[in-house]
């Protein structure tokens, strides 16, 4: 699985329609409007994400890995 920083998940959740609520210090916490859940995206600067809080993320948004590229 190819390893995606923190900042470019944020812009491809928010083209599939998640919605930027707050900011909470280094944590960009998204709504989806359609369904009642919330997901959480570290951004530490430009660092990638561990592939297991990745899996999670994508888990929780129904992101596939075709849909990082």
């Amino acid at each position: 699985m190819k390893s995606i920083s923190g900042k470019q998940l944020c812009k491809i959740v928010e083209q599939k329609g998640w919605v930027l609520r707050r900011i909470t210090g280094s944590h960009h916490i998204y709504e989806n409007p359609e369904q009642e859940q919330i997901l959480s995206i570290p951004v530490h600067r430009n660092k990638d994400l561990k592939v297991g809080t990745l899996k999670t993320l994508m888990k929780i948004a129904q992101l596939s890995e075709d849909d990082l590229l």
